[in-house]
């Protein structure tokens, strides 16, 4: 038969080792949290940087649409003149020739 104060002894033992295996699995939950936490930290540093490329591109491609469309708007103004020299010049025969039948 063991003692009273064998007995107290693995009482406190049991709840010691309870104790300490509870602290473990805190801590392993602590540790897989960090772990997912660096992993979301890494897939946003690696969206952060693609998404960088991708609006370097776009910017790019901006600045190009740009330039198309001040040398469209330089050909639309030439065209414009050409048209609205063309229009007074077909304006005025009539009057050159209504000159010359008099």
């Amino acid at each position: 038969m063991a003692s009273p104060a064998l007995d107290h002894a693995l009482s406190r033992l049991e709840g010691a080792l309870g104790q300490l295996e509870a602290a473990a699995r805190r801590r392993l939950e602590v540790e897989r949290g960090r772990a997912n936490l660096e992993t979301e930290l890494t897939l946003m540093q690696d969206d952060r940087a693609r998404l960088a490329v991708e609006l370097d591109g776009a910017m790019a491609r901006i600045g190009q649409v740009e330039g198309v469309a001040q040398e469209v708007d330089r050909k639309l103004d030439r065209a414009m003149t050409a048209l609205a020299e063309v229009i007074a010049r077909v304006e005025a025969r009539p009057e050159e020739e209504a000159e010359q039948d008099a």
